[in-house]
């Protein structure tokens, strides 16, 4: 992948961050562990995207299972927030 595509994957991947961060900001005040793993988690898929593909469909498989415990972390948040 070349530099600008690098760089254009990676303010992409911050943007959707902030966006999702901010949007869930009132929730996640009070789970910070929550949102801490939430960051992280963003963090890894944008770390993954950047990756090279030549991992066997292993970087793949890990994309996919971060987004999934992405999803798991924003409900768990929510369900918290509502009960």
């Amino acid at each position: 992948m070349n530099n600008g595509k690098r760089k254009f994957v990676l303010v992409v991947a911050a943007a959707a961050t902030a966006l999702a961060l901010g949007a869930s900001a009132s929730y996640a005040e009070r789970q910070p562990q929550m949102r801490k793993a939430l960051e992280k988690l963003k963090d890894a898929e944008a770390h993954l995207q950047l990756a090279t593909a030549d991992k066997g469909g292993h970087r793949v498989r890990a994309m996919r299972l971060v987004r999934d415990a992405i999803r798991e972390v924003q409900a768990g948040i929510r369900f918290d927030n509502r009960n």
